[in-house]
Protein backbone atom coordinates (compact mmCIF):
# COMPACT_ATOMS: atom_id res chain seq x y z
CA UNK A 1 0.00 0.00 0.00
CA UNK A 2 1.83 3.11 -0.90
CA UNK A 3 1.40 6.81 -1.22
CA UNK A 4 2.24 8.79 -3.71
CA UNK A 5 5.47 11.65 -3.04
CA UNK A 6 6.08 13.77 -6.17
CA UNK A 7 8.63 16.55 -6.59
CA UNK A 8 10.36 18.51 -9.19
CA UNK A 9 13.97 16.79 -7.50
CA UNK A 10 15.14 16.12 -4.14
CA UNK A 11 12.97 18.89 -1.93
CA UNK A 12 10.16 17.03 -1.52
CA UNK A 13 13.00 14.16 0.06
CA UNK A 14 12.22 16.64 3.48
CA UNK A 15 8.50 15.90 3.41
CA UNK A 16 9.26 12.17 2.80
CA UNK A 17 11.84 11.93 5.87
CA UNK A 18 8.72 13.35 8.18
CA UNK A 19 6.25 11.45 6.77
CA UNK A 20 8.00 8.72 6.81
CA UNK A 21 8.58 9.44 10.36
CA UNK A 22 5.09 9.83 11.47
CA UNK A 23 3.55 7.08 9.30
CA UNK A 24 6.39 4.11 9.61
CA UNK A 25 3.91 1.17 8.66
CA UNK A 26 2.88 3.43 5.60
CA UNK A 27 4.46 2.41 2.26
CA UNK A 28 5.96 5.66 -0.03
CA UNK A 29 6.32 5.78 -3.71
CA UNK A 30 8.80 9.28 -4.56
CA UNK A 31 8.92 10.54 -8.06
CA UNK A 32 11.60 13.25 -8.98
CA UNK A 33 11.14 14.67 -11.70
CA UNK A 34 14.88 15.41 -11.83
CA UNK A 35 15.09 15.56 -15.68
CA UNK A 36 12.84 18.99 -15.65
CA UNK A 37 14.49 20.20 -12.63
CA UNK A 38 14.39 22.94 -11.52
CA UNK A 39 10.58 23.89 -11.25
CA UNK A 40 10.96 27.07 -10.05
CA UNK A 41 12.07 28.58 -13.73
CA UNK A 42 9.26 27.09 -15.87
CA UNK A 43 6.09 28.98 -16.72
CA UNK A 44 2.83 27.24 -15.75
CA UNK A 45 1.13 25.76 -18.41
CA UNK A 46 4.99 23.87 -18.48
CA UNK A 47 4.69 23.18 -14.48
CA UNK A 48 0.89 22.22 -15.41
CA UNK A 49 1.79 19.88 -18.27
CA UNK A 50 4.82 17.89 -16.10
CA UNK A 51 3.07 17.48 -12.92
CA UNK A 52 0.50 16.31 -14.59
CA UNK A 53 2.13 13.46 -16.27
CA UNK A 54 4.27 12.50 -13.15
CA UNK A 55 0.69 12.66 -11.25
CA UNK A 56 -0.69 10.18 -13.58
CA UNK A 57 2.34 8.15 -13.96
CA UNK A 58 2.04 7.54 -9.71
CA UNK A 59 -1.72 6.79 -10.70
CA UNK A 60 -0.83 4.41 -12.75
CA UNK A 61 1.98 2.44 -10.20
CA UNK A 62 -1.40 1.90 -7.66
CA UNK A 63 -0.96 5.65 -5.94
CA UNK A 64 -4.77 6.19 -5.47
CA UNK A 65 -3.31 9.82 -3.43
CA UNK A 66 -0.70 11.80 -4.41
CA UNK A 67 1.07 14.18 -2.28
CA UNK A 68 2.92 16.89 -4.38
CA UNK A 69 5.83 17.85 -2.42
CA UNK A 70 6.61 20.70 -4.39
CA UNK A 71 5.58 24.23 -3.52
CA UNK A 72 6.15 25.36 -7.21
CA UNK A 73 3.51 22.40 -8.73
CA UNK A 74 1.26 23.46 -5.77
CA UNK A 75 0.52 26.94 -6.63
CA UNK A 76 0.65 26.65 -10.54
CA UNK A 77 -0.93 23.40 -11.46
CA UNK A 78 -2.62 21.87 -8.08
CA UNK A 79 -6.14 24.11 -8.72
CA UNK A 80 -5.82 23.26 -12.35
CA UNK A 81 -5.56 19.78 -11.97
CA UNK A 82 -8.17 19.60 -9.36
CA UNK A 83 -10.61 21.51 -11.32
CA UNK A 84 -9.97 19.62 -14.53
CA UNK A 85 -11.56 16.37 -12.89
CA UNK A 86 -9.65 13.95 -11.32
CA UNK A 87 -10.62 10.18 -12.00
CA UNK A 88 -12.69 7.98 -9.87
CA UNK A 89 -11.08 6.98 -6.32
CA UNK A 90 -7.78 9.11 -6.83
CA UNK A 91 -7.10 12.57 -4.45
CA UNK A 92 -4.16 15.12 -5.10
CA UNK A 93 -3.36 17.01 -2.09
CA UNK A 94 -0.80 20.29 -1.89
CA UNK A 95 1.92 21.53 0.91
CA UNK A 96 0.21 24.65 1.59
CA UNK A 97 -2.53 24.16 3.28
CA UNK A 98 -1.19 22.78 6.47
CA UNK A 99 1.36 25.99 6.25
CA UNK A 100 -1.82 28.13 6.20
CA UNK A 101 -3.62 25.78 8.47
CA UNK A 102 -0.71 26.61 10.92
CA UNK A 103 -0.39 30.46 9.93
CA UNK A 104 -3.95 31.13 11.06
CA UNK A 105 -4.72 28.71 13.82
CA UNK A 106 -7.59 27.61 11.82
CA UNK A 107 -8.28 24.00 9.99
CA UNK A 108 -8.96 24.29 6.38
CA UNK A 109 -12.67 22.97 5.92
CA UNK A 110 -13.15 26.18 8.57
CA UNK A 111 -15.29 27.92 6.01
CA UNK A 112 -15.91 31.07 8.78
CA UNK A 113 -15.17 34.88 6.94
CA UNK A 114 -11.70 35.98 7.21
CA UNK A 115 -10.80 37.37 10.67
CA UNK A 116 -7.60 38.75 12.19
CA UNK A 117 -4.35 37.24 12.98
CA UNK A 118 -2.03 37.29 15.59
CA UNK A 119 0.93 37.56 13.06
CA UNK A 120 1.06 40.42 10.77
CA UNK A 121 4.16 41.09 8.71
CA UNK A 122 5.32 37.51 6.96
CA UNK A 123 8.25 37.06 4.98
CA UNK A 124 7.87 33.84 2.18
CA UNK A 125 10.69 32.58 0.61
CA UNK A 126 10.19 30.39 -2.44
CA UNK A 127 11.15 29.76 -6.13
CA UNK A 128 9.89 32.67 -9.11
CA UNK A 129 7.45 30.33 -10.25
CA UNK A 130 5.55 30.38 -6.54
CA UNK A 131 6.03 33.57 -5.96
CA UNK A 132 4.90 35.04 -9.50
CA UNK A 133 1.89 32.72 -8.87
CA UNK A 134 0.58 34.40 -5.45
CA UNK A 135 -1.33 31.31 -4.72
CA UNK A 136 0.36 31.38 -1.02
CA UNK A 137 -1.79 34.95 -0.43
CA UNK A 138 -4.85 34.09 -2.55
CA UNK A 139 -5.25 31.09 0.08
CA UNK A 140 -4.43 33.02 2.96
CA UNK A 141 -6.72 36.14 2.35
CA UNK A 142 -9.99 33.61 2.23
CA UNK A 143 -8.56 32.79 5.90
CA UNK A 144 -6.86 35.85 7.45
CA UNK A 145 -7.44 39.52 7.54
CA UNK A 146 -4.87 42.56 8.05
CA UNK A 147 -1.78 40.44 6.77
CA UNK A 148 1.30 41.61 5.15
CA UNK A 149 2.66 39.07 3.23
CA UNK A 150 6.44 39.85 1.59
CA UNK A 151 7.65 37.25 -0.94
CA UNK A 152 11.58 37.14 -1.98
CA UNK A 153 11.96 35.36 -5.06
CA UNK A 154 15.04 33.09 -4.28
CA UNK A 155 16.45 32.19 -7.50
CA UNK A 156 19.62 29.97 -7.85
CA UNK A 157 18.97 28.80 -3.78
CA UNK A 158 17.12 25.01 -4.98
CA UNK A 159 19.86 24.29 -8.07
CA UNK A 160 22.54 24.69 -5.70
CA UNK A 161 21.22 22.30 -2.93
CA UNK A 162 20.65 19.89 -6.47
CA UNK A 163 24.19 19.93 -7.11
CA UNK A 164 25.08 19.68 -3.47
CA UNK A 165 26.95 23.08 -2.80
CA UNK A 166 25.68 23.76 0.30
CA UNK A 167 28.18 26.59 0.48
CA UNK A 168 26.84 28.37 -2.46
CA UNK A 169 23.55 28.13 -1.37
CA UNK A 170 23.80 29.41 2.45
CA UNK A 171 25.53 32.18 1.00
CA UNK A 172 22.11 32.36 -1.54
CA UNK A 173 19.95 32.38 1.48
CA UNK A 174 21.89 35.42 3.19
CA UNK A 175 21.51 37.33 0.06
CA UNK A 176 17.85 36.78 -0.26
CA UNK A 177 17.15 37.58 3.52
CA UNK A 178 18.65 40.49 3.46
CA UNK A 179 16.79 41.85 0.31
CA UNK A 180 13.20 40.88 1.64
CA UNK A 181 14.45 42.59 4.65
CA UNK A 182 15.08 45.72 2.55
CA UNK A 183 11.49 45.32 1.46
CA UNK A 184 10.53 44.26 5.12
CA UNK A 185 12.76 45.15 8.03
CA UNK A 186 10.98 43.52 10.92
CA UNK A 187 8.84 39.99 9.80
CA UNK A 188 7.18 38.39 12.83
CA UNK A 189 7.15 35.29 11.04
CA UNK A 190 8.82 33.51 8.00
CA UNK A 191 7.22 30.83 5.62
CA UNK A 192 10.04 28.76 3.84
CA UNK A 193 7.57 28.31 0.87
CA UNK A 194 10.02 25.48 -1.17
CA UNK A 195 9.96 22.05 0.35
CA UNK A 196 14.41 22.12 -0.18
CA UNK A 197 14.65 25.03 1.84
CA UNK A 198 14.35 22.52 5.77
CA UNK A 199 17.74 22.07 4.53
CA UNK A 200 18.64 25.13 5.31
CA UNK A 201 16.44 26.09 8.14
CA UNK A 202 19.01 26.95 10.23
CA UNK A 203 20.79 29.63 7.90
CA UNK A 204 17.42 31.14 7.15
CA UNK A 205 16.89 31.13 10.98
CA UNK A 206 20.53 33.04 11.72
CA UNK A 207 19.79 35.59 8.97
CA UNK A 208 16.42 36.69 10.14
CA UNK A 209 17.16 36.67 13.85
CA UNK A 210 16.29 35.07 16.73
CA UNK A 211 12.90 36.93 17.05
CA UNK A 212 11.43 35.57 13.82
CA UNK A 213 9.21 32.60 13.75
CA UNK A 214 10.14 30.37 10.89
CA UNK A 215 7.39 27.78 9.57
CA UNK A 216 8.89 24.89 7.84
CA UNK A 217 6.56 22.57 5.62
CA UNK A 218 7.70 19.05 6.21
CA UNK A 219 6.63 18.26 10.17
CA UNK A 220 3.08 20.05 9.43
CA UNK A 221 2.76 18.03 6.38
CA UNK A 222 3.37 15.13 7.99
CA UNK A 223 1.08 15.88 10.68
CA UNK A 224 -1.75 16.49 8.09
CA UNK A 225 -1.64 13.26 6.27
CA UNK A 226 -1.77 11.59 9.28
CA UNK A 227 -5.02 12.99 10.44
CA UNK A 228 -6.42 12.84 6.36
CA UNK A 229 -5.27 9.19 6.28
CA UNK A 230 -7.28 8.30 9.71
CA UNK A 231 -10.33 10.17 8.15
CA UNK A 232 -9.54 8.26 4.54
CA UNK A 233 -8.33 5.12 5.08
CA UNK A 234 -9.15 4.10 1.90
CA UNK A 235 -6.82 5.89 0.14
CA UNK A 236 -4.03 4.04 0.86
CA UNK A 237 -3.77 2.84 -2.68
CA UNK A 238 -1.91 -0.89 -3.74
CA UNK A 239 1.52 0.40 -5.20
CA UNK A 240 4.97 -0.17 -3.75
CA UNK A 241 7.05 1.88 -2.59
CA UNK A 242 10.77 3.37 -3.57
CA UNK A 243 12.38 6.16 -5.74
CA UNK A 244 11.75 7.11 -8.80
CA UNK A 245 13.62 9.64 -11.18
CA UNK A 246 13.16 10.65 -14.60
CA UNK A 247 16.57 11.66 -14.58
CA UNK A 248 20.46 9.83 -13.95
CA UNK A 249 19.48 7.16 -11.69
CA UNK A 250 23.08 7.10 -10.13
CA UNK A 251 24.07 10.69 -10.21
CA UNK A 252 20.26 11.42 -8.43
CA UNK A 253 20.85 8.51 -5.46
CA UNK A 254 24.64 10.04 -4.82
CA UNK A 255 22.91 13.59 -4.10
CA UNK A 256 19.70 11.79 -2.04
CA UNK A 257 22.02 10.01 0.04
CA UNK A 258 23.91 13.08 0.70
CA UNK A 259 19.95 14.73 1.28
CA UNK A 260 18.96 12.11 4.06
CA UNK A 261 22.22 11.22 5.25
CA UNK A 262 21.16 7.30 4.34
CA UNK A 263 21.01 4.99 1.34
CA UNK A 264 18.65 5.72 -1.04
CA UNK A 265 18.56 4.07 -4.43
CA UNK A 266 16.16 5.86 -7.56
CA UNK A 267 15.44 3.94 -10.21
CA UNK A 268 14.52 4.97 -13.95
CA UNK A 269 10.85 6.14 -13.89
Amino acid sequence: MAIGIFDSGLGGLTVLDAVQKRLPDVEFLYFADSAHAPYGVRDADDIYRLTKSAIESLWARGCDLVVLACNTASAAALRRIQEGGLPPGKRVLGVFVPLIEALTERQWGDNSPPREVEVKHVALFATPATVASRAFQRELAFRAIGVDVEAQACGGVVDAIEEGDTILAEALVRSHVDALKRKMPAPQAAILGCTHYPLLEDTFQAALGPDVQVFSQAKLVAESLADYLQRHPKMLGTGKGGFLTTGRPDKVSDHATQFLRRQIRFEAA
